[in-house]
């Protein structure tokens, strides 16, 4: 592979805290995190940088690494198995070509984080995370 394990392990700890986030659910609680248990963690509002920085880390990869990250969604996925991660790399880089970007397809994916976790380990790999 010719993305670092660290990396893919970045972008699993941030797909995980992007993927407990929710809607909204009381805009006018008036509330401190205190009194409500610092649920407001976890709402996803306008403030909250996660998504942002999940597409600039994505935008920080070379085009290797990018193919390596969605071919291990993959494998993680099941669409291929651990051998045919060369393939899932072609399809991944042949994706991209047609004009998929990677950024918007990978975090349209639920569970993308465990899906890349469950791909690292189907390769052998353990993250970080």
């Amino acid at each position: 592979m010719d993305i670092a394990v660290d990396k893919v392990s970045e972008f699993i700890l941030r797909a995980r805290a992007l993927d407990v986030k929710e809607g909204l659910s009381d805009p006018d609680s008036g509330s401190n995190p205190i009194d409500d248990g610092a649920r407001d963690v976890l709402v996803d509002g306008t403030d909250d940088a996660t998504e942002e920085e999940l597409r600039e880390m994505i935008a920080g990869l070379n085009d290797d690494e990018r193919a390596d990250l969605v071919a291990l969604l993959f494998v993680g996925r099941g669409d291929m198995e651990p051998e045919e991660f060369p393939d899932a790399v072609r399809l991944a880089r042949e994706r991209e070509a047609a004009g998929t970007r990677t950024a918007d397809y990978l975090l349209g994916i639920p569970n993308v984080g465990d899906l890349l976790d469950e791909g690292m380990a189907a390769m052998g790999l353990s993250s970080t995370v």
